[in-house]
């Protein structure tokens, strides 16, 4: 299974606001800590905005900051936010299944423990906990910021 690029960086927007919190980040300076493209990176912020989970606010001096407590949002709420439902294999898709073992097949069930099982473990982590090490990562985004 692999993520989007998409939720990779709504979740990064998210940490660094976290990290940054009660300040209004700059779209700008997530890209530079990151070397992530700006225009992808607002894409991703305009999406959480729209969904509660950023507020921001545009022109100059214009930035984001989180919308609701980081211990509120869990990293399963971006993911299927951003994701849409996970369908590992085309039978978890009922409308476009073409598949005749349908119903009988072990392999399919298998994938739909392993994905209950990664999102039950996506649900037990929030925000603030992938920014809980504030210091080490404002050091290191600070660091790509300069670089």
């Amino acid at each position: 299974m692999k993520l989007t690029n998409f939720t990779n960086y709504a979740l990064r927007i998210l940490q660094f606001a976290a990290v940054r919190a009660p300040d209004q980040v700059p779209m700008a300076d997530v890209a530079r800590a990151h070397r992530i493209s700006r225009h992808h990176l607002l894409k991703a912020a305009n999406v959480l905005s729209q969904n509660g989970f950023l507020t921001a606010t545009r022109g100059r001096g214009g930035g984001v900051r989180l919308a609701r407590d980081p211990a509120a949002i869990t990293v399963a709420e971006v993911v299927r936010l951003t994701e849409g439902p996970i369908e590992l294999v085309e039978c978890f898709n009922a409308e476009t299944n073409t598949c005749p073992l349908i119903g009988i097949c072990k392999l399919s069930a298998t994938f739909q423990t392993a994905t209950r099982a990664f999102m039950a473990e996506l649900e037990a982590v929030t925000i603030a906990d992938i920014a809980q090490n504030r210091g080490a990562l404002l050091a290191r985004l600070n660091d790509g910021m300069e670089s």
